[in-house]
């Protein structure tokens, strides 16, 4: 498959927040539903082809997918991606991805006691904050997360709330990551462990951060990708299916 295409029926549209309006790019399978849904987290390039075509993989499976623009309160262009996610905040954040959780249940076709969350690089971290912020969420899917012991703009860091987790998650490593690291990977499974929270973690040879990210070639590994994406699958479908 082509990951650029965009297989099933997709828009942007802008939906209403307490602070102004927010893009959210949303895939969604052909028919009428009610189908479970996730909300997908960008990474730091944003809104991109790359977060694009994760939701579309979802739509192709099964899911309703939604992918909001946590950049939306940021200048469009004069920041680069490390800079546009150095000025996000956590509470705002949790508003934004509240905010989509809140458009999935307005939507008919949506199952709405069958949400997920999944996130990719820094919205690896997001997920794993929206598995304890949300209990809405079913299921929480984490790749290469990093940072999570660090907090954005103040109070708990993701790590800090692992006890509040709600849902089980599933987490995805890279063997060569420096962050997450190794290390990282076995203080967050002696961390969930420790609370009593479900969790699966995978570690991948030979992929590094953004393993998963097939618009930047010399970081994408297609073997990783092809274990990983399964793995994902299977882990919404004991999940969420009904």
């Amino acid at each position: 498959m082509d990951y650029g295409e965009k297989p099933m029926p997709s828009i942007v549209k802008t939906i209403p927040i307490p602070d102004g309006g927010m893009a959210l790019y949303s895939a969604s399978p052909a028919g009428a539903g009610p189908f479970p849904a996730v909300v997908v987290i960008q990474h730091a390039p944003g809104l991109d082809s790359f977060t694009q075509a994760m939701a579309g993989r979802l739509a192709e499976a099964g899911y309703c997918a939604v992918a909001p623009d946590l950049y939306h309160r940021q200048p469009p262009s004069g920041l680069d991606s490390k800079q546009h996610m150095e000025k996000l905040k956590d509470t705002e954040v949790i508003a934004d991805v509240n905010a989509a959780v809140d458009y999935l249940r307005r939507e008919k076709t949506v199952a709405v006691d069958r949400l997920a969350v999944i996130g990719f690089c820094m919205g690896g971290r997001v997920a794993y904050l929206m598995a304890s912020a949300n209990h809405a969420f079913k299921a929480a899917v984490v790749y290469y997360g990093g940072n999570p012991r660090k907090a954005w703009g103040g109070g708990a860091t993701p790590f800090d709330r692992t006890h509040d987790i709600g849902c089980p998650v599933l987490y995805h490593f890279g063997a060569d990551d420096t962050n997450p690291s190794p290390e990282d990977m076995r203080a967050l499974d002696a961390e969930f462990a420790r609370h009593g929270k479900p969790h699966e973690f995978h570690s991948y040879e030979n992929a590094a951060h953004a393993f998963m990210n097939f618009t930047t070639p010399e970081r994408y590994r297609e073997a990783a990708d092809k274990t990983s994406w399964p793995r994902t699958l299977d882990f919404l479908a004991r999940h969420l299916r009904a």
